[in-house]
């Protein structure tokens, strides 16, 4: 390929919001010397009536996108047929500099519960074709298929679990949190990052366009729509609201540069667009009279974590001392969100609510009575809070989908864990890591030895999970790759659950 000119690339494409581009004229097409396409494309949000379609113009990914500060023109279509022979709608936006040439079309007036392909133009470039699935009806039901996935750190592992995925049937792909990794862990690395911990907006970028450059990371997105919430590693491990772990004073630099960069590369409506440091990410996404997923976001307006080691924030391993974690008053997801997500309950008509959300929330006591304060078991009273409103609803189809431990785990989701008559409410399944390193084979002892109402668990194999909804079940497949330290690993089924309608608890299928 030759060596990309970005003057050139702005001289052909007329820089002028006015440029028609080829889906919409019969105008000369410019001539592109580099793919302005190299992070691929992708949907999101979707709706019954419309979805969010996303790229992000970086010729050269690796060095702030390679562009001049300038406005570029985008075409895009949408199609009813992946030959493109049935046009539905078509049109252009514009990628900003200020958003890293990136765009996010929120296109309106599809049909519900239909495939629909989509593309992009910049000049005589033509981005690859993704598909796309409207939400269902209101008020219809029928089947649906999801996957969950979390965590996906770049030098742990290639994306086979990525490739796979691509290759399921499924109406929507939900990601839990950690799609990149600021810092540089583990064991036996297969890749590198190449560069320090991101600090800047543009460093954050770079990360999020090596991480995306992964070819089966861009047909996992290319394949279906996608919801997608965060974690800590997408700006610093362990945060909590404005505070590091480090208690970095400059901080809220750091996750302003950091959230913006997580909008810039996800298909997020504009409601969704950052405000400084702040950025709204939790969402309500209705399929049907089938399925309510509430989107949670557990980072940005938590409470710090209690006890935390001398001089430092972030999480601590600790017991019955600690006795600021028993506080009424601690909040996970923040008074607003909260409030938001028992107002979702109490109204939902649907046949399953899923709660999407980012780290285990069964209890996990730990050896010599422990608990580890960066999840739910930091904020027992905020948990306890959840699960009272999910308690209280006249359905009992809650489900709980998880990710962040690196393990999959099974769980009945009680009001009181320490009571063994206290009745199982909701039932959660935590999906293992796509790549990121697990927990040790002793931990995970300890969770199965310390806590029955965790049914299975297991932390040795990388993957994501699958269910399928209908009236009378949820069907759960935990689906593992053989070693994500090779990129042409297979995949099997771990271990299968059913979630029977009105009954919560999940039983064993394997």
């Amino acid at each position: 390929m030759n060596k990309f000119d970005r003057r050139a690339f702005l001289k052909t494409t007329g820089l002028a919001l006015a440029t028609t581009l080829p889906v919409l004229s019969a105008c000369a097409r410019p001539k592109i010397i580099s793919d302005p396409f190299t992070l691929g494309i992708a949907s999101g949000s979707p709706l019954p009536d419309g979805v969010v379609l996303w790229t992000r113009l970086a010729p050269q990914p690796l060095a702030g996108g390679g562009l001049d500060p300038l406005p570029i023109s985008v075409g895009w279509e949408v199609a009813s047929d992946e030959a493109f022979r049935k046009i539905v709608q078509r049109g252009t936006a514009i990628a900003q500099p200020d958003f890293g040439h990136s765009i996010h079309v929120e296109v309106d007036g599809l049909e519900p519960a239909h495939w629909y392909w989509y593309r992009f133009f910049v000049g005589d470039a033509v981005s690859p074709i993704g598909r796309t699935r409207t939400a269902l009806a209101p008020k219809t039901a029928g089947e649906f298929r999801f996957a969950f996935a979390s965590c996906q750190q770049y030098e742990q592992g290639y994306y086979a679990a990525h490739r796979h995925l691509a290759q399921e049937e499924l109406d929507l792909v939900i990601f839990l949190g950690d799609y990149i990794y600021e810092s540089s862990w583990g064991k036996n690395h297969v890749r590198n990052h190449g560069t320090p911990q991101p600090r800047t907006l543009e460093q954050y970028r770079n990360r999020y366009a090596l991480y995306k450059s992964d070819p089966d990371l861009q047909r996992s997105h290319a394949r279906f729509p996608w919801i997608v919430t965060w974690d800590d590693h997408e700006v610093a491990n362990d945060y909590a609201n404005d505070h590091s772990q480090e208690l970095d004073p400059q901080f809220l630099a750091r996750r302003t540069a950091g959230y913006q960069a997580f909008y810039e590369h996800m298909p997020l409506r504009a409601s969704a667009r950052p405000n400084g440091p702040n950025l709204r990410l939790y969402e309500q996404y209705d399929f049907g009279r089938l399925l309510r997923i509430y989107m949670l976001d557990d980072r940005q307006y938590r409470d710090y974590q209690v006890c935390p080691k001398p001089n430092r924030g972030g999480s601590n391993l600790v017991g019955a001392e600690c006795k600021a974690r028993l506080n009424e008053k601690l909040t996970l997801l923040g008074w607003e969100q909260e409030t938001w997500l028992e107002r979702g309950l109490e109204s939902s008509r649907a046949q399953w609510d899923v709660i999407a959300q980012q780290t285990l929330m069964a209890q996990t006591l730990r050896a010599e009575k422990k608990f580890w304060t960066d999840g739910w078991d930091g904020y027992p009273t905020a948990r306890r809070r959840l699960l009272e409103n999910v308690s209280k609803r006249s359905s009992t189809n809650t489900l709980v989908v998880s990710g962040d431990v690196h393990a999959n785990a099974v769980c009945d989701l009680k009001v009181d864990f320490d009571d063994p008559r206290s009745p199982v409410v909701a039932t959660e399944f935590c999906g293992t890591s796509m790549t990121s390193q697990g927990p040790s084979a002793k931990n995970i002892a300890e969770w199965r030895a310390n806590n029955p109402h965790i049914r299975y668990a297991r932390g040795d194999k990388r993957g994501y999970v699958r269910v399928v909804l209908n009236e009378r079940r949820a069907q759960v497949a935990l689906r593992v790759i053989g070693s994500e330290k090779d990129p042409k690993s297979g995949i099997s089924s771990l271990a299968q659950f059913v979630v029977e309608n009105g009954r919560p608890g999940a039983k064993s299928e394997s």
